[in-house]
């Protein structure tokens, strides 16, 4: 009975047409709020997604990095044990360390990555190759495929250049033994032959090389097995936290297991942050429907004061007057949230498909904005929209059922 009073009320001409005008204002405000959140929101998503899929052409599901220092060492049985972990498909062995390159009279300094053949199935810059190949050693020497930037910086022609670069990396003990007199002793040395480059974002191609494990294992005298991480990339639906806990419980103390979102977080936390600073923010558009939700309830309670009067005689409580008014609001919020649905949702669907607001310039890796629609954020802005709802229709409705009962001629 409730639904049918506020639904008549909602439906019904007004003897004031300003109160028709004044409801459907309430609205379209709440629709165009409710457009403007998803919209907003969902084009956050696809640059989170786009963002997410840059980093996971270079960074693991799962990376393994030693507790304290700079090296961990793995032995062959503890390898074993992590590629029976659940969920693990494939582990690649690293070295990351700092080192000056010099080609001809250019020099820069960049970071050498030494991967094993099985780098390939843990991350995906063999797809992001744009000059050259991606093949990490010869017969003849070891190869490096290099980040765009740094091929920029060298002056490197990976396709047809057959000049090794100079690699120059201070020893372990450099510290200890350093010889003023003749600094190069203090420094390990040897050349690779570059034949690709390849071109992620700014991050990566301006600062990594990659470079087979074998040529940096012999530079910097390291033990076998000894590694600067494990990175380790999961079956298709795998749970990443199921995984994580499973091989950090499998190598204790000496070890730490991150996450892609975690091996990111700082780019990923300033990320999250934005979303909820531009959803605080657009939330204001509601609050301002809000106002217009009050003002037209408020009149409707006016209007309707012999209904009013007739229920309350016939031994209506207040709670059921209340009730009604309250169902009145929540009628017009919902009206304007699927309103507001469907337009986000059609927007989004054409943006997705005929990418119609571009990006502006030329340098994105993307023409148009992108565009992910998560159920996650309908239903944040369902809660919003019922909580602004019922607030806004508290007090009009609590007026209504605090009206005293006047039988007079009507």
């Amino acid at each position: 009975m409730i639904w049918q009073f506020a639904l008549r009320y909602f439906r019904a001409r007004k003897s004031t047409s300003a109160i028709n005008i004044i409801a459907w204002v309430s609205v379209a405000a709440i629709a165009v709020g409710t457009a403007a959140l998803i919209t907003v929101l969902s084009v956050f998503n696809g640059f989170t997604g786009l963002v997410k899929s840059l980093y996971s052409s270079f960074y693991p599901a799962l990376k393994v990095m030693p507790s304290s220092g700079k090296t961990i060492l793995l032995t062959d049985a503890q390898l074993k044990e992590i590629a029976a972990v659940p969920g693990v498909a494939h582990f690649s062995q690293s070295i990351e360390e700092k080192a000056v390159l010099r080609y001809g009279e250019d020099q820069t300094i960049a970071v050498l990555k030494g991967v094993d053949r099985q780098f390939v199935q843990v991350a995906g810059v063999q797809d992001k190759i744009v000059r050259g190949e991606f093949d990490l050693g010869q017969e003849n020497g070891f190869s490096a495929v290099l980040g765009i930037g740094i091929e920029t910086a060298l002056g490197v022609d990976v396709e047809h250049s057959f000049v090794p670069v100079n690699v120059y990396m201070p020893k372990r003990d450099a510290g200890i033994s350093f010889n003023a007199a003749m600094p190069e002793q203090s420094l390990n040395s040897g050349v690779i032959y570059p034949v690709g480059t390849f071109a992620i974002q700014q991050e990566f191609d301006s600062k990594y090389v990659l470079t087979d494990i074998g040529f940096l294992r012999n530079l910097m005298n390291l033990r076998p097995g000894e590694m600067s991480s494990l990175e380790i990339s999961l079956q298709p639906g795998a749970s990443e936290k199921r995984a994580k806990r499973s091989i950090q419980a499998l190598l204790g103390d000496e070890a730490k297991v991150l996450t892609r979102v975690e091996q990111n977080a700082t780019i990923y936390n300033v990320m999250q942050t934005e979303k909820w600073v531009v959803y605080v923010f657009l939330s204001f558009i509601l609050v301002i429907a809000a106002f217009n939700m009050i003002g037209s309830l408020s009149m409707l309670v006016i209007e309707k004061q012999k209904d009013i009067t007739i229920l309350k005689a016939m031994g209506g409580r207040n709670s059921l007057i209340q009730r009604i008014f309250l169902g009145e609001g929540l009628i017009i919020a919902g009206a304007g949230s699927v309103l507001g649905f469907t337009i986000a949702i059609t927007i989004c669907l054409l943006q997705q498909r005929f990418g119609l607001v571009k990006l502006g310039g030329g340098s994105f890796l993307i023409d148009a904005f992108p565009v992910e629609m998560h159920w996650e954020d309908f239903v944040l802005v369902i809660v919003t929209i019922l909580v602004i709802g019922v607030l806004a229709s508290w007090y009009p409705a609590s007026r209504a059922a605090k009206q005293e009962i006047t039988l007079k001629a009507m």
